[in-house]
């Protein structure tokens, strides 16, 4: 009697061991597809838009700006005053111009949550890896 529990036990582990294996096994796969589907949408390769005339962006300390390179580079030098006339709780003139004027709303959802230059510097370079330059 005794030798027929411990093999009825032992049997018990295993089946939960496997089981945990197909579980583990199934979650990294569905991982994979997630991360494959956010690749290929990030894989469209896009030309860099910029703006003529009164659509540039001027900012307060008089810096012109066209395209998201110039953004960059600007957000690289701003000073934080200059950052926050632009930037506050109610608007961003940064996101706002960079949705209608340069046509790239995901960049401008990320510029929207920036509250300092540094980060808002780090948005728009990750997003102009997007663009064919």
């Amino acid at each position: 009697m005794s030798a027929k529990k411990t093999t009825k036990k032992t049997t018990k582990k295993v089946s939960r061991k496997t089981a945990k294996k197909r579980s583990v096994k199934t979650t990294r796969k569905s991982t994979a597809k997630k991360a494959a589907t956010k690749k290929k949408k990030y894989n469209k390769v896009r030309a860099l838009v910029c703006a003529q005339g009164e659509k540039c962006f001027w900012t307060t300390d008089g810096t012109v700006l066209e395209n998201l390179e110039q953004l960059e580079m600007a957000f690289g030098s701003m000073d934080e005053e200059v950052f926050l006339h632009h930037v506050t709780k109610e608007k961003n003139d940064f996101a706002d111009w960079v949705e209608i004027v340069l046509q790239d709303a995901a960049c401008a959802a990320d510029l929207r949550r920036s509250r300092k230059p540094s980060s808002a510097r780090t948005v728009v370079r990750r997003h102009l890896r997007l663009y064919k330059l």
